[in-house]
């Protein structure tokens, strides 16, 4: 479920907006780790849900985002318990900690120690205005052009938020 880490690329409105990929390049279950923004910040697609959290865990720096993914667990009493799917903890590999995808907070002292979430979701690719699928804005100069597709959604990170 890990992949290599990677840039992400600005959106073209120069924003805290960026650009981590298509969405068909992050199914169900997978991750993406990537660079954006001068922070490396990993892309959770679980559940069917999209989550984005910085890649360094509080306690000594590990890469938090590589960590086993798992399902919150709720116990009342020995012997009885049951799974949340609405809640995914991301297990840092060096030690062990453990913290919510959605919002960063950690199992063990959700006061005090933390990761950063940042908001991640699918939108439509943007073009430039007037232009068609696959029709490139004219510039100053002239180059030998090849033909490009342009995937219609990309998943989006927002560091602004």
């Amino acid at each position: 479920m890990t992949g290599p880490e990677q840039s992400g690329s600005t959106d073209t409105r120069g924003s805290s907006r960026y650009n981590v990929c298509p969405a068909a390049e992050l199914p169900e279950g997978e991750r993406r780790v990537v660079v954006i923004g001068g922070r490396s910040i990993g892309v959770f697609n679980v559940g069917g849900r999209l989550f984005a959290l910085r890649n360094r865990c509080p306690h000594q720096g590990g890469p938090l985002c590589d960590g086993r993914v798992f399902v919150w667990l709720e116990s009342e009493r020995p012997g009885h318990y049951r799974y949340d799917d609405d809640r995914y903890l991301v297990e840092c590999p060096w030690h062990g900690w453990e913290f919510d995808l959605a919002t960063g907070q950690s199992w063990f002292d959700p006061a005090r120690a933390r990761v950063r979430p940042y908001p991640v979701a699918i939108e439509r690719a943007r073009r430039p205005a007037g232009s068609a699928p696959g029709q490139v804005e004219p510039g100053p100069y002239t180059a030998e052009a090849f033909p490009v597709t342009i995937d219609e959604d990309c998943v989006i990170v927002d560091l602004g938020a």
